[in-house]
């Protein structure tokens, strides 16, 4: 039996749901080890495989230099990367490895010899055209300037900003002999020798992408928590809204939000903890709930727009309204709305008259649930799961 390291960074609870995915499925066929980090064991739940701890820049680090725009890892934290990531192959000794932005694995794999894949998301490879100029995620200048301008002015100082933003990478890999990427921050991220990004095929397209990279449609997975003691009783007098602004939302918003679609006619399901949001009949607050069952009970799903809960929506076939943030919301939403499917707004100028609106938008528009429910369509028609495992057999 093939022995498989599947290694989770956590720098959001998305960096270790993927391979959470993956490593229940891989257990049946493969050795498994799982290396994620301690705070997010309570995640693994039932999963009978063999997990170990993994040091990793801690998720508050992670998001303080997400939300100032400064480069997500320095060279000395991937450099102890590399070290742990090389007496973690040491000691398991597998005959692959898959990661999930753990971006030193592009070296310690390979100083290691060990095949090596990646998942990612597809708008952050060489090969995906964003169509245009990028979004503006919510940045120090997006608070002091119109959006159109603060979007002209990223634009421009996006391409140096990227290239700094690979520095700490293209270093890494020049210390250990291997060749660097240009400084191009999208081959820093998917560098692998296979790249799987998780994403839906007909909205995530490739343009002249090699066979090492493939958009195999989503990685499903819920937290193993209860089921909330009200879920039974929702009364289903009202539409009902499910909000998750997850780990890397703007938590701050789900009480403005719940409060908005109240204030709608909504009966709304929120992932937050209870006093955090209003107290009021028609609000239904849990730290954690299963989000695809959710979303399945929802008519129209609020998130913050990154790929995981918009993919439970999708795959439910429900209207997706992203309040998003940083970059890679922003990215994953553009294309969503590109195909009709979602509806982008931004967190940094949040407006809940006009989230509640767009949420009744979300269930009153006939065009917009055609087009999800083609979406539900094809995303039940693929197995990104099977995908993978077979080419990793």
């Amino acid at each position: 039996m093939k022995r498989l390291l599947i290694v989770a960074e956590g720098a959001t609870l998305a960096h270790v749901a993927r391979p959470l995915a993956l490593a229940r499925a891989a257990s049946q066929s493969f050795d498994v080890v799982l290396a994620l980090p301690a705070q997010y064991r309570w995640a693994v739940g039932d999963l009978q495989v063999e997990t170990v701890d993994l040091t990793a820049q801690s998720p508050a680090e992670f998001a303080r230099r997400l939300e100032k725009g400064d480069p997500l890892y320095d060279l000395a934290t991937l450099e102890a990367y590399v070290a742990d990531d090389l007496a973690l192959i040491g000691s398991f000794k597998p005959d692959c490895i898959l990661g999930d932005f753990r971006l030193s694995l592009g070296v310690s794999a390979r100083l290691a010899g060990v095949p090596y894949s990646a998942l990612a998301n597809a708008y952050w490879s060489p090969y995906y055209d964003v169509g245009g100029d990028w979004p503006v995620p919510d940045l120090p200048l997006t608070h002091v300037l119109p959006v159109p301008i603060a979007r002209w002015l990223f634009n421009r100082v996006r391409p140096m900003a990227f290239r700094l933003h690979a520095g700490a990478m293209e270093a890494l890999r020049r210390n250990h002999g291997l060749p660097g990427f240009g400084r191009d921050l999208r081959c820093a991220y998917t560098d692998a020798d296979t790249t799987f990004y998780s994403d839906i095929p007909s909205v995530f397209q490739l343009a002249n992408a090699p066979s090492s990279q493939q958009v195999v449609g989503p990685l499903p997975w819920s937290p193993p928590v209860p089921i909330p003691g009200w879920w039974d009783d929702l009364p289903d007098d009202l539409p009902i809204a499910y909000v998750s602004m997850g780990s890397s939302g703007r938590q701050a918003l789900s009480g403005p939000i719940a409060r908005s679609l109240v204030d709608a006619g909504f009966r709304v399901l929120v992932t937050a903890a209870p006093d955090a949001v209003i107290e009021h009949p028609a609000v239904h607050a849990a730290k954690f709930m299963p989000g695809d069952l959710a979303c399945e009970r929802a008519s129209v799903v609020i998130c913050n727009g990154g790929s995981p809960t918009s993919q439970q929506a999708l795959t439910a076939g429900r209207p997706v309204i992203g309040v998003a943030s940083n970059l890679d919301q922003f990215l994953n939403m553009s294309a969503l709305e590109h195909a009709g499917l979602g509806v982008t707004l931004r967190a940094d100028r949040f407006n809940a008259q006009v989230t509640a609106a767009v949420a009744r938008q979300g269930i009153e528009d006939e065009a917009w649930h055609r087009r999800t429910a083609l979406i539900c369509a094809e995303i039940g028609g693929l197995d990104a799961v099977r995908t993978i495992l077979d080419q990793l057999r």
